[in-house]
């Protein structure tokens, strides 16, 4: 199973970075809409 994940992430490594980037700006899109209405 390691090996299968240690494949997949070569194959993709061109993408594995985009990616990780956009996962974290749903992550603070997220935290900041929450935030938002404790501001009013």
């Amino acid at each position: 199973m390691l090996r299968q994940i240690k494949n997949t992430a070569a194959r993709s490594s061109d993408t594995l970075l985009g990616d990780a980037i956009g996962a974290a700006a749903l992550m603070v899109m997220l935290i900041v809409g929450l935030y938002l209405p404790g501001l009013s």
